[in-house]
């Protein structure tokens, strides 16, 4: 299973051979226990979607800062 925070990555590998490899920014985590789904931003085209990641995604997790509010 999955588990994000706010500002990690989503990585997803390509389905087929020489396919791309695509990642996005995790804008919003709907679940309090960092599960699926997430809403992202894809770098390759900046739009914004509801992803539910399925086998071929991983997250790279990146240091958060404590918000000052």
């Amino acid at each position: 299973m999955l588990y994000a925070a706010v500002g990690d990555r989503l990585v997803i590998r390509g389905h087929q051979v020489g396919e791309p490899i695509r990642d996005a920014e995790i804008l919003e985590v709907r679940h309090e226990d960092g599960s699926p789904p997430y809403l992202v931003r894809w770098s390759d085209n900046g739009h914004e979607a509801l992803v539910f990641p399925g086998s071929d995604a991983f997250v790279e997790h990146f240091e958060h800062e404590a918000s000052d509010t």
